[in-house]
């Protein structure tokens, strides 16, 4: 009885032994559930958003191009100045010392002139001093300029960095900010350069004026695309008379591009590849799921457009439980 018992015990001992490192097998399903929605084109009107920041249509630093002592500033951060107001009035002394120079010549010059017609000189004597007028001429106005320095277009100081008396060491004295007029630029991506042009009427939207359209028009759409981004950039001119847009604030361009043909899908059709910015879509190949990576247009409400070429109209796609698939599953389509 106690070998029996003790068989018993050993044949159980090797089956759960058995059991114990038995590999499991993970059984992979055969096929995935879906459901598939053939891709057809649809008519859409093309409009393209984009943000921006807005800034000044100028934007004019305030550094002369002489040193010194700053003996005046005119104004103050805020302050409104219209076009040849003075802004800085620099040192006087060398432009004081050139002016001397230049009416001394001025005589020399008319007596020389008198001189010359009667032959009591030499014509390279009057040419000689001629040059030395025609020299401080200029000399006097680019001081003249530089040392009463006034304002080029209307606009507000938007910054004010020196006092008076203080010496100026070639960082901007004041920052003059057209505000009556805007520009924003705006990258826009390279497909669509074929559409874009000088002239185009652009809406502009601000979260802080809910509701409400500012009108602009592109006036620069430059010539090059950049190689890192795909993008080419346009500049777009916004009147603001009112002054309600200021520089620096955040906005979105609308630009209406008419009508286009496109491809549209359920927005959760698209998958996101992990730890890239890439999308993709699966096509239902004969029962296998295929793997389709995608560049993604306009969104519309529920439907977005995918653009690739190894998409067409008819193929299938998958539009319910793409989440769960990997390239090359087998599909039961539920249809």
């Amino acid at each position: 009885m106690m070998k029996k018992v003790s068989l018993f015990l050993l044949c159980a001992l090797v089956a759960l032994t058995g059991c114990k490192f038995k590999p499991q097998m993970e059984e992979l399903p055969r096929e995935e559930l879906v459901e598939v929605a053939p891709l057809a084109q649809s008519t859409i009107e093309r409009v393209l958003s984009l943000s921006t920041t807005l800034e000044g249509f100028q934007k004019m630093d305030i550094a002369p191009s002489v040193t010194g002592r700053i003996e005046h500033i005119y104004t103050e951060v805020g302050t409104r100045v219209a076009t040849g107001s003075n802004l800085v009035r620099m040192d006087q002394n060398q432009y004081n010392t050139t002016k001397l120079t230049y009416a001394n010549l001025q005589q020399e010059l008319a007596r020389m002139e008198a001189l010359v017609a009667t032959g009591a000189v030499s014509q390279q004597t009057y040419d000689q001093t001629k040059l030395s007028f025609d020299q401080t001429a200029e000399s006097l106005r680019f001081l003249e300029e530089n040392t009463y320095v006034k304002a080029k277009f209307p606009g507000v100081i938007s910054a004010k960095n020196y006092e008076d008396g203080e010496l100026y060491s070639g960082q901007a004295i004041l920052t003059l900010t057209q505000i009556s007029v805007l520009k924003a630029l705006v990258n826009v991506p390279e497909s669509y350069y074929p559409l874009v042009h000088k002239g185009m009427n652009v809406d502009i939207i601000c979260d802080i004026y809910p509701g409400e359209v500012f009108p602009a028009t592109i006036d620069i759409v430059y010539p090059t695309i950049d190689p890192s981004s795909h993008t080419f950039q346009v500049r777009v001119r916004i009147p603001n008379s009112g002054e309600r847009l200021r520089p620096g604030m955040y906005a979105y361009t609308k630009l209406a591009l008419g009508q286009a043909e496109a491809t549209l899908i359920p927005y959760q059709s698209v998958q996101k590849l992990t730890g890239s910015n890439e999308r993709y879509i699966y096509v239902n190949d004969n029962g296998v799921a295929r793997r389709v990576f995608v560049r993604l247009g306009e969104r519309y409400d529920d439907r977005i457009e995918v653009i690739s070429d190894e998409i067409n109209p008819g193929d299938e796609v998958v539009v319910t439980g793409a989440e769960k698939l990997v390239d090359g599953i087998k599909l039961k389509i539920n249809r």
